[in-house]
């Protein structure tokens, strides 16, 4: 029962989405205007997408080549289940009253990874064309055509608002020319007719934008976002967290009414909180690039994940009395009750934060809706989300009855505490670490058992009998520890731009190639557990002058990943280039087909010495 009603629930919220407006594209602070005859879909900043119009054959059927040409980063997507949103995909369609169009042949499409997913998705980006056929012979003479382009945009690290342009242009089949390309504003939204006039026209006839009428009442939308809200309780990333709730809803039971109110109330004040600082980044982004920001952005910023990750993993030993949250004690003899009420409040403000993994495509109807309508419309919207979150757990605290249900505290307590201090340790590992790209993950691991550390060094090295200035040596020294474990393990290695070689995937395929137009080859052989590989790319293959010799030689660079027995490149590594399988192992092959190896950790000039050498290079 309670799956169908999600399902109830999604559907009617996908469906109402469909139906609502969709804000234009952005323009960042350095637009370049579009060349003549081109209209510029959207931009991010030095991200962009443009389009323009020609007259195409293919198959020997002439039609309308609808010609995209962007930026490598920026995507749209070719899937409608795997975009943000459902009905997000890129749409195209033609239509003229002088000729009859069939439906669009998109190319094929790219695969990219998502974090937020964990998987790769169907992209359409860079320079791409959609074929739109003629249903019978080219009609003679010029014709008027309408493009109607849809869909969604984004970059690696945000979305962008959703699109929804229609471009006019005058088109000569016979002499293959297309002219007057314009963009067709959409028409405002009528006025509500006087009483006895004739009935408005359809909601499919009226297009909206941000600040338009919106389709639906306000309050049925703010009961969607409610309901939307209510049903993140019931989300598997936030069943973990359940226990730690429930041991809080339990301390409250032995307070007193008004105490226990005060405290319930506090921590569904911190769920709502979490959802008031989400729309404040989102109004402060959308008001500042136009950009439409969503749940799963979150994961997207590898510094955001870390500081999550040791978020939660600070909770975990908490929850195993590793160190004790407490304030000093002249505050906490005059403030015990504002104390509580802080403790309950940052449960429920956590609870928000671990919402964020699994909400995010079920919110995100919600969402799309909501950040592309006025301002004050978008963020009720959201804060009512976490309205929502928080009702069960404010009924269970106005209900007496329903705590009373609660078992009393006893030894099972203390057992369902430290159980959920591992459980917030599977949680850090699972929903946030996935999020992380895999060179930068084992560094945060290991920074997770410094932290750890660090934090145990805190808590119980010393006591409340421990003198002061002992106290506070014990606990500047973990602080330096941590500092410096941070400052050496986090930072992701920037390399200057213009200074990383093109490493291509190791591929049979393209090794014959290249050996077929006697092209020289840079392999290297490596594995992401390979320590001494990583130091033959900082101190070789990150080196501007290594770079250089290697884009002059015209060398075909190959990333051989032997990280497991059965890839391909830890096979061949053995029975083709004749190696014991130890990596890092650098093999430079000629055009003539020499091989020339280089073992282990090695100076960046014998690598050069070998390019140097190669047959037909002009020294």
């Amino acid at each position: 029962m309670r799956t169908r009603s999600l399902l109830l629930v999604c559907a009617a919220i996908a469906a109402l989405a469909s139906r609502s407006g969709v804000a234009q594209g952005v323009e960042g602070p350095d637009r370049v205007p579009p060349s003549a005859g081109t209209i510029e879909m959207v931009r991010f900043q030095e991200q962009y997408s443009r389009v323009r119009l020609k007259v195409a054959q293919r198959d020997l059927q002439t039609g309308l080549s609808v010609l995209f040409q962007g930026t490598d980063d920026l995507h749209f997507y070719a899937k409608s289940e795997t975009a943000p949103a459902p009905g997000f995909d890129l749409k195209v369609r033609v239509a003229s009253e002088e000729a009859a169009f069939s439906g669009p042949l998109f190319p094929n499409w790219k695969p990219f990874y998502d974090a937020a997913q964990e998987k790769e998705i169907e992209v359409y980006v860079g320079d791409f064309e959609v074929f739109v056929p003629l249903d019978d012979g080219p009609p003679s003479g010029p014709v008027a055509v309408t493009v109607q382009i849809t869909g969604l945009a984004c970059t690696s690290s945000l979305c962008l608002p959703p699109f929804d342009k229609t471009l006019a242009a005058t088109v000569d089949f016979g002499r293959g020319t297309v002219e007057g390309l314009a963009e067709v504003e959409p028409p405002k939204p009528p006025e509500a007719p006087p009483a006895g006039d004739a009935p408005a026209k359809a909601d499919s006839e009226v297009r909206t934008s941000r600040q338009e009428i919106l389709p639906y009442s306000r309050p049925v939308y703010y009961l969607l976002a409610v309901v939307a809200g209510l049903s993140i309780n019931i989300m598997p990333c936030v069943l973990p967290v359940i226990p730690l709730i429930l041991m809080r809803l339990i301390e409250q039971s032995k307070q007193s009414g008004g105490k226990r109110i005060a405290s319930g109330m506090a921590f569904c004040a911190g769920v709502v909180a979490f959802f008031v600082a989400f729309a404040l980044v989102s109004a402060i982004i959308n008001l500042s690039t136009g950009a439409v920001l969503d749940l799963n952005s979150l994961f997207r910023y590898p510094a955001a994940v870390i500081v999550l990750f040791l978020a939660i993993v600070f909770f975990a030993l908490v929850m195993l009395d590793v160190v004790t949250l407490s304030l000093p004690a002249s505050i906490t003899n005059k403030q015990a009750a504002a104390s509580g009420a802080l403790g309950s409040a940052g449960m429920g403000f956590f609870a928000g934060i671990l919402s964020t993994p699994c909400s995010g495509a079920l919110l995100g109807f919600v969402l799309v809706w909501a950040q592309t309508q006025p301002l004050a419309v978008s963020s009720a919207a959201i804060v009512l989300m976490g309205v929502g979150m928080a009702l069960p757990y404010a009924v269970v605290v106005l209900i007496p009855s329903l705590l009373d249900r609660i078992p009393k505290p006893g030894t099972w307590m203390e057992i369902f505490k430290k159980s959920a201090g591992f459980l917030l340790f599977f949680i850090a590992a699972k929903l946030t670490l996935a999020a992380l790209p895999k060179d930068r993950l084992l560094n945060v691991l290991m920074y997770g058992i410094v932290f750890s550390f660090c934090v145990w060094m805190w808590g119980k090295w010393v006591g409340f009998s421990t003198p002061a200035g002992k106290k506070w040596a014990v606990r500047l020294i973990a602080l330096v520890i941590a500092v410096g474990a941070a400052y050496a393990l986090l930072p992701a290695a920037a390399l200057p731009a213009g200074e990383a070689v093109n490493w291509q995937d190791y591929d049979r395929d393209l090794l014959r190639q290249a050996t077929a137009q006697e092209r020289p080859v840079l392999l290297k052989f490596t594995a992401d557990w390979c320590t001494n590989c990583k130091v033959v790319d900082k101190r070789v293959y990150h080196d501007p002058e290594v770079v250089e010799q290697i884009e002059a030689g015209n060398m075909l660079p190959i990333k051989a990943d032997t990280t497991l027995n059965d890839y391909p490149a830890t096979i061949d590594l053995k029975q083709v280039y004749g190696e014991a399988g130890n990596v890092p192992v650098t093999i430079v092959v000629g055009p003539d087909g020499r091989r020339e190896k280089l073992r282990g950790i090695f100076d960046k000039r014998e690598l050069l010495d070998i390019i140097e050498s190669l047959p037909g290079r002009a020294n």
